[in-house]
């Protein structure tokens, strides 16, 4: 944790007058101390079969479902913004899915195609690649289940499958969402055994279980396999932040590069907390139940939605994010362009 502050006295008003850094546009501009770039952004992108198709998300205003090919021109539209990376999550169809979620390491999946299309034609383009069963599961759960339980270690080789299959596929960064105990230590094995030892892991240290996932779910298609069924046995207590100490520690040791915070704003705490305390790269996920709340707060007239997106942003980089996962990252960096 950061050590308390102690000023100096500071002379009393009149002398001492804050507003006077205020007071013009370049001197604010010049004593911010924080800002945002396209760099510090990270696009998800939801991939479904087909070709040159792509499928509106009622619940998420200007997102779509891409397929593989479309997902090339948006990979384009964001290297030319500054966007530095791209996150890739599949909207698989139903009959691919099964109880174990083997389609999670066929090596002709949607996420190893586009992996490998973006990868071929775009090599500068950084790619993440989400490990987790949940969109290949006809049940929606993140592991493994035995009788309406989550399996733990029975699920960590099936995601060391995956990940082997998407580092194969010419993924630069594996990013373990499922929250399983020792999953980092297991994909790290896995990965270097198989002589992929500069391939990154963005762990999810920090993933709660929250209800802003929602229209994620509905994008990826596991909101109606989950049901009523949660996820509370695994990701974390939303009650919780102490907690988030300890699975950043274990996952460190685990050799993890990178932790993620998700969902961001609820957490923003949570963010600071990590980064303080271990100085590592540390990401935060603007979460689809986020970006849709903005969304529909703007074009409802309720708020000004594109200066509470900006702001909402530039609030996770100073809470401590080095990089942020947000639907909005090609608008947003137009937007930082201009």
């Amino acid at each position: 944790m950061s050590q308390p502050c102690h000023l100096p006295p500071l002379p009393p008003f009149p002398h001492s007058r804050p507003r006077r850094l205020r007071r013009a546009a370049w001197s604010r501009r010049l004593v911010a101390e924080h800002c945002l770039r396209p760099a510090d952004l990270i696009l998800p992108v939801f991939v479904m079969d087909g070709s040159d198709c792509e499928v509106s998300i009622g619940a998420m205003p200007g997102v779509v479902r891409h397929s593989p090919d479309r997902v090339l021109r948006v990979a384009e539209r964001a290297l030319e913004a500054g966007i530095p990376a791209l996150a890739l999550f599949p909207a698989t169809p139903l009959e691919a899915k099964t109880e174990d979620g083997r389609e999670a390491w066929n090596p002709e999946n949607l996420v190893c195609r586009t992996l490998r299309l973006l990868k071929r034609q775009l090599p500068e383009l950084g790619l993440i690649a989400d490990v987790a069963l949940d969109p290949y599961t006809t049940h929606g759960q993140d592991g493994l289940v035995d009788g309406g339980v989550v399996l733990n270690d029975e699920t960590l080789e099936a995601l060391c499958r995956q990940a082997l299959c998407q580092a194969e596929a010419g993924c630069d960064v594996i990013a373990p969402s499922d929250m399983m105990d020792g999953r980092i230590r297991a994909v790290r094995e896995a990965l270097d055994a198989a002589g992929h030892q500069e391939t990154l892991i963005l762990s999810y240290a920090a993933k709660f279980a929250s209800a802003f996932y929602g229209p994620f779910r509905a994008a990826v298609g596991s909101a109606t396999a989950l049901g009523a069924a949660d996820k509370k046995t695994y990701q974390m207590d939303p009650a919780n932040s102490s907690e988030a100490i300890r699975e950043a520690s274990l996952d460190i040791a685990e050799s993890a590069d990178m932790l993620m915070v998700k969902p961001g704003m609820p957490y923003l705490d949570v963010i600071r907390t990590l980064k303080d305390a271990f100085h590592l790269p540390t990401l935060a996920y603007q979460v689809s139940g986020e970006y849709a709340m903005l969304k529909a707060a703007g074009q409802n007239g309720w708020l000004d939605g594109d200066a509470a997106l900006l702001e909402s942003l530039l609030c996770f980089k100073r809470a401590g994010a080095d990089a942020i996962l947000t639907y909005a990252a090609l608008e947003v960096a137009g937007r930082l362009g201009r």
